[in-house]
């Protein structure tokens, strides 16, 4: 009798518990949905960006006179060579009060005097909004610099509205690192969230603009930038990019963010402080920590680079069209060329003052760009998305070699990351066939016994169509 009583007992517990555990199952999946829910409908990208790529714009070196207007005059060329996003550095009016170097000089276009005007050394607004239009007609994208972290003294702001920047225990307005021509914003006023979403949104309303690279995005409180990106798009599905190398961002309804880490360990790489092994893990890390449909951009240099830290050629050496093939064919991607690459610019642009490219007419990487963006375009194996295997080589210590694919399209890009010549094998078959030699513009034929040969920091990029 006792064991039909324990039996019917432990039975109906067993049930009970089975029912709760059901109960939990059942929460948690509506709760995981929920999450991913509310991840996808802040990254829902647009739909022209998947395959796209950046080219970014520093209006007062462009051109001697740094106008909009000489600027428009180079579209047709950078159209030509696959430049479909046009990020332009910030073209509002830059504060006086302050200025570096000295008030007579350009200063800090990242000091704003004003968030509703054109910088007037650049031209008028209906020059900006003749050159969107322009650029737009051509199938170009166009995004401007934005920053909501801090703004210049004199921006009108300061006096109307104090209490939209911060203080000091001693009542002084703070100034963010050793900006000293800039005030920091204060976004524990609501009225500041609700100015700033206003003030981006008048840029998108009055000048049909794209999107926004937001400078020191990590600035801002997280719950600012949610609130801010749904509610430009509820106006326009913008584009967004962050300065700023926090996964989270991405959870706040950012495209695109960073790769610091990975330009680090790339400069590392060709210094030999690092060995290749570094890299890798380094680039691991990032695919680990980072959203799947997160985008990051990739670079060898950008304005801060390349004026604060060297040009690509004195980080890189050698080695600087091997980390550019990278940089345009990696996981997640959607890269970034700076002014002037196409050149290639060798010199260091100064930041505060007039210092204008050495345009020569050449555009001797022109035709490099061009082949590494129309591949980019023309297979969906170099979409953000599309997948990404490392390769084992006979050679991994001096050999990086990846594999991407989507849809039936591969891509293979081998990179010798040494200063000395290499001959290696791949033991892959998903790489065996007969691929175009991208640069060569040949077909190859490659098994498990075929030999690749690689010049120091070369590289190949196969194209399995």
């Amino acid at each position: 009798m006792g064991k039909i009583i324990y039996f019917f007992l432990s039975t109906s517990i067993k049930i009970i518990f089975m029912k709760m555990k059901l109960k939990q199952l059942l929460l948690h999946c509506v709760c995981s949905l929920f999450f991913y829910i509310s991840i996808a409908q802040y990254t829902s990208h647009p739909a022209w960006s998947i395959q796209s790529n950046i080219y970014e714009v520093n209006l007062r070196q462009y051109s001697p006179s740094g106008s909009i207007k000489d600027f428009e005059k180079h579209l047709p060329r950078l159209k030509n060579m696959g430049v479909e996003i046009l990020w332009f550095m910030p073209i509002t009016p830059i504060g006086i009060e302050g200025r570096k170097t000295s008030e007579s000089d350009l200063g800090s276009y990242y000091a704003v005097r004003n968030y509703k005007a054109v910088n007037e050394e650049f031209g008028t607004m209906t020059d900006w909004k003749v050159l969107v239009k322009h650029a737009h007609s051509m199938g170009f994208k166009v995004i401007t610099d934005w920053v909501a972290n801090h703004s210049a003294p004199d921006n009108p702001w300061i006096k109307n509205h104090p209490d939209f920047y911060l203080k000091d225990k001693d009542g002084n307005f703070v100034v963010p690192f050793d900006w000293t021509d800039t005030r920091k914003l204060n976004y524990d006023s609501r009225e500041l969230r609700d100015s700033m979403i206003d003030v981006m949104k008048f840029w998108i309303k009055e000048s049909d603009i794209d999107g926004f690279r937001c400078d020191v995005a990590d600035g801002p409180p997280l719950d600012f930038w949610k609130q801010c990106i749904s509610s430009l798009k509820k106006t326009k599905n913008v584009f967004m990019l962050a300065e700023s190398e926090k996964p989270e961002l991405h959870v706040a309804g950012f495209d695109e963010t960073y790769t610091w880490s990975v330009m680090g360990a790339m400069g590392d790489v060709y210094s030999g402080k690092r060995k290749l092994s570094h890299f890798d893990s380094v680039l691991n890390h990032n695919i680990e920590i980072f959203p799947k449909n997160a985008f990051r951009l990739y670079f060898t240099t950008n304005h801060d680079e390349n004026s604060w830290n060297g040009t690509e050629f004195e980080k890189y050496g050698d080695a600087y069209k091997a980390f550019a093939v990278f940089s345009q064919t990696m996981y997640q991607s959607v890269p970034l060329i700076y002014s002037g690459q196409e050149i290639p610019n060798r010199k260091r642009l100064k930041f505060f003052v007039k210092d204008p490219i050495e345009w020569s007419g050449k555009f001797e990487m022109a035709p490099f760009y061009k082949t590494l963006l129309k591949l980019r375009k023309s297979t969906p194996a170099l979409d953000a998305d599309a997948s990404y295997k490392k390769l084992i080589t006979a050679n991994d210590v001096a050999i990086f070699a990846y594999l991407r694919e989507k849809q039936g399209h591969k891509v293979t890009v081998i990179l010798n990351l040494s200063n000395q010549p290499q001959r290696f094998t791949i033991k892959d078959k998903s790489v065996y066939g007969q691929p175009m030699n991208v640069f060569m513009g040949v077909k190859e034929k490659i098994s498990s016994t075929h030999v690749f040969s690689l010049e120091p920091w070369g590289y190949l990029v196969y194209n399995y169509k």
